[in-house]
Protein backbone atom coordinates (compact mmCIF):
# COMPACT_ATOMS: atom_id res chain seq x y z
CA UNK A 1 0.00 0.00 0.00
CA UNK A 2 1.05 3.28 -0.91
CA UNK A 3 0.91 6.83 1.05
CA UNK A 4 -0.57 8.99 1.41
CA UNK A 5 -2.14 10.93 3.86
CA UNK A 6 -5.48 9.84 4.61
CA UNK A 7 -7.40 12.81 4.16
CA UNK A 8 -11.15 11.95 4.50
CA UNK A 9 -12.81 10.39 6.82
CA UNK A 10 -13.41 6.85 6.92
CA UNK A 11 -17.08 5.97 5.93
CA UNK A 12 -17.56 3.16 8.55
CA UNK A 13 -17.67 5.67 11.58
CA UNK A 14 -17.32 3.74 15.10
CA UNK A 15 -20.71 4.15 17.37
CA UNK A 16 -21.06 6.68 19.67
CA UNK A 17 -19.28 4.49 22.43
CA UNK A 18 -16.31 3.57 20.68
CA UNK A 19 -13.47 6.05 21.35
CA UNK A 20 -11.06 6.59 18.04
CA UNK A 21 -8.28 4.68 20.42
CA UNK A 22 -10.84 1.80 20.80
CA UNK A 23 -11.57 1.52 17.34
CA UNK A 24 -7.72 1.91 16.32
CA UNK A 25 -7.01 -1.20 18.78
CA UNK A 26 -9.67 -3.02 17.11
CA UNK A 27 -8.69 -2.41 13.79
CA UNK A 28 -5.06 -3.35 14.77
CA UNK A 29 -6.20 -6.52 16.42
CA UNK A 30 -7.73 -7.77 12.84
CA UNK A 31 -4.56 -6.89 11.34
CA UNK A 32 -2.41 -9.33 13.49
CA UNK A 33 -5.01 -11.91 12.28
CA UNK A 34 -4.51 -11.35 8.71
CA UNK A 35 -7.49 -8.70 8.20
CA UNK A 36 -6.48 -6.50 4.52
CA UNK A 37 -10.08 -5.07 5.45
CA UNK A 38 -9.40 -4.18 8.77
CA UNK A 39 -5.89 -2.86 7.28
CA UNK A 40 -7.13 -0.14 4.95
CA UNK A 41 -8.93 0.80 7.68
CA UNK A 42 -6.44 1.44 10.03
CA UNK A 43 -4.28 3.04 6.89
CA UNK A 44 -6.99 5.37 6.23
CA UNK A 45 -7.22 6.52 9.76
CA UNK A 46 -3.77 7.10 10.26
CA UNK A 47 -2.10 7.74 7.26
CA UNK A 48 -2.36 11.28 7.33
CA UNK A 49 -1.16 11.63 10.87
CA UNK A 50 2.42 9.34 10.05
CA UNK A 51 2.95 11.48 6.78
CA UNK A 52 3.31 14.38 8.46
CA UNK A 53 5.53 13.05 11.10
CA UNK A 54 7.55 11.10 8.07
CA UNK A 55 7.26 15.00 5.98
CA UNK A 56 8.52 16.89 8.72
CA UNK A 57 11.94 14.69 9.18
CA UNK A 58 12.35 14.27 5.31
CA UNK A 59 11.16 17.52 3.86
CA UNK A 60 10.49 15.84 0.75
CA UNK A 61 6.93 14.98 -0.30
CA UNK A 62 8.65 11.74 -3.07
CA UNK A 63 10.76 11.13 -0.34
CA UNK A 64 7.82 10.12 2.51
CA UNK A 65 5.89 8.97 -0.31
CA UNK A 66 8.61 6.09 -0.67
CA UNK A 67 8.86 5.58 3.21
CA UNK A 68 5.40 5.58 4.48
CA UNK A 69 5.24 2.57 1.98
CA UNK A 70 8.02 0.69 4.07
CA UNK A 71 5.95 1.85 7.21
CA UNK A 72 2.42 0.20 7.06
CA UNK A 73 4.61 -3.09 5.57
CA UNK A 74 6.02 -2.64 9.16
CA UNK A 75 2.79 -2.43 10.93
CA UNK A 76 1.46 -5.29 8.58
CA UNK A 77 4.17 -7.59 9.91
CA UNK A 78 4.38 -6.34 13.80
CA UNK A 79 1.10 -6.02 14.57
CA UNK A 80 1.51 -8.33 17.15
CA UNK A 81 4.16 -6.41 18.97
CA UNK A 82 1.86 -3.92 19.72
CA UNK A 83 1.30 -3.73 23.51
CA UNK A 84 -2.08 -1.26 24.72
CA UNK A 85 -0.27 -1.09 28.23
CA UNK A 86 2.42 0.81 26.99
CA UNK A 87 1.11 3.48 25.27
CA UNK A 88 -1.68 4.19 22.35
CA UNK A 89 -1.88 2.58 18.73
CA UNK A 90 -1.48 5.85 17.46
CA UNK A 91 1.59 6.62 19.33
CA UNK A 92 2.77 2.96 18.40
CA UNK A 93 2.66 3.59 14.84
CA UNK A 94 4.30 7.29 14.72
CA UNK A 95 6.90 5.81 16.65
CA UNK A 96 7.68 3.36 14.00
CA UNK A 97 7.24 6.08 11.12
CA UNK A 98 9.55 8.67 12.82
CA UNK A 99 12.51 6.00 13.56
CA UNK A 100 12.08 4.76 9.66
CA UNK A 101 12.19 8.19 8.58
CA UNK A 102 15.34 8.92 11.06
CA UNK A 103 16.51 6.03 9.44
CA UNK A 104 16.16 6.83 6.26
CA UNK A 105 17.51 10.00 6.47
CA UNK A 106 20.64 8.92 7.71
CA UNK A 107 21.94 6.22 4.96
CA UNK A 108 20.73 8.99 2.51
CA UNK A 109 21.21 12.65 4.03
CA UNK A 110 21.42 14.39 0.67
CA UNK A 111 18.14 12.72 -0.63
CA UNK A 112 16.03 15.99 -0.08
CA UNK A 113 15.30 18.17 -2.73
CA UNK A 114 14.58 21.74 -2.44
CA UNK A 115 12.14 21.90 -5.32
CA UNK A 116 9.32 21.10 -2.57
CA UNK A 117 10.37 23.17 0.04
CA UNK A 118 6.69 24.99 -0.13
CA UNK A 119 4.54 22.14 -0.89
CA UNK A 120 6.23 20.19 2.09
CA UNK A 121 6.22 23.24 4.52
CA UNK A 122 2.31 23.67 4.00
CA UNK A 123 1.79 19.93 4.58
CA UNK A 124 3.55 19.93 7.49
CA UNK A 125 1.49 22.40 9.21
CA UNK A 126 -1.66 20.71 8.50
CA UNK A 127 -0.22 17.65 10.13
CA UNK A 128 0.13 19.63 13.09
CA UNK A 129 -3.63 20.63 12.81
CA UNK A 130 -4.08 16.99 13.45
CA UNK A 131 -2.06 16.53 16.46
CA UNK A 132 -3.62 19.32 17.96
CA UNK A 133 -7.28 18.00 17.57
CA UNK A 134 -9.12 14.67 17.92
CA UNK A 135 -8.38 12.60 15.49
CA UNK A 136 -11.86 12.23 14.24
CA UNK A 137 -12.70 15.81 14.34
CA UNK A 138 -9.73 16.95 12.28
CA UNK A 139 -10.54 14.01 9.70
CA UNK A 140 -13.96 15.81 9.15
CA UNK A 141 -12.90 19.51 9.14
CA UNK A 142 -9.79 18.32 6.32
CA UNK A 143 -12.70 16.93 4.23
CA UNK A 144 -14.84 19.45 4.54
CA UNK A 145 -11.84 21.43 3.17
CA UNK A 146 -10.97 19.32 0.53
CA UNK A 147 -14.85 19.70 -0.84
CA UNK A 148 -14.17 23.52 -1.23
CA UNK A 149 -11.29 22.41 -3.68
CA UNK A 150 -11.61 22.71 -7.28
CA UNK A 151 -12.44 19.22 -8.52
CA UNK A 152 -9.19 18.63 -10.21
CA UNK A 153 -7.22 19.84 -7.54
CA UNK A 154 -8.91 18.15 -5.04
CA UNK A 155 -8.82 14.63 -7.24
CA UNK A 156 -4.58 15.24 -7.45
CA UNK A 157 -4.57 15.68 -3.48
CA UNK A 158 -6.14 12.79 -2.72
CA UNK A 159 -4.25 10.34 -5.30
CA UNK A 160 -1.29 11.91 -3.82
CA UNK A 161 -1.61 12.11 -0.17
CA UNK A 162 -3.71 9.09 0.05
CA UNK A 163 -3.09 6.52 -2.71
CA UNK A 164 0.58 7.30 -2.88
CA UNK A 165 0.75 8.60 -6.01
CA UNK A 166 4.14 10.09 -7.87
CA UNK A 167 4.48 13.00 -8.98
CA UNK A 168 5.17 11.49 -12.48
CA UNK A 169 2.30 9.49 -12.08
CA UNK A 170 -0.05 12.16 -11.43
CA UNK A 171 1.25 14.24 -14.38
CA UNK A 172 0.67 11.67 -16.66
CA UNK A 173 -3.11 11.14 -15.37
CA UNK A 174 -3.66 14.61 -15.59
CA UNK A 175 -2.18 14.59 -18.78
CA UNK A 176 0.01 17.77 -17.59
CA UNK A 177 4.19 18.37 -16.83
CA UNK A 178 5.66 17.86 -13.59
CA UNK A 179 6.33 20.94 -13.16
CA UNK A 180 2.59 21.86 -13.03
CA UNK A 181 1.75 18.92 -10.76
CA UNK A 182 3.85 20.20 -8.28
CA UNK A 183 2.35 24.03 -8.73
CA UNK A 184 -1.06 22.64 -8.65
CA UNK A 185 -0.32 20.50 -5.20
CA UNK A 186 1.15 23.73 -3.82
CA UNK A 187 -1.39 25.84 -4.39
CA UNK A 188 -4.09 23.23 -3.41
CA UNK A 189 -2.23 22.53 0.04
CA UNK A 190 -1.55 26.20 0.50
CA UNK A 191 -5.46 26.77 0.40
CA UNK A 192 -6.15 23.40 2.62
CA UNK A 193 -3.68 25.13 4.95
CA UNK A 194 -5.33 28.49 5.01
CA UNK A 195 -9.12 26.76 5.32
CA UNK A 196 -7.39 24.44 8.59
CA UNK A 197 -6.58 27.66 10.16
CA UNK A 198 -10.10 29.03 10.16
Amino acid sequence: MTHVQRLETDTSAPSDAQSPQDRLVMLLARVEKGDREAFAELYQATSAKLFGTVLRILKDTTWADDVIQDVYVTIWQKADRFDQQRGSVIGWMATIARNAAIDDLRRAPRHQSEDDSHLENAAATQASAFEQRDQDESSDRLSQCLEELEETRSQMVRLAYLDGWSRADLATHFGQPVNTVKTWLHRALKQLKGCLST
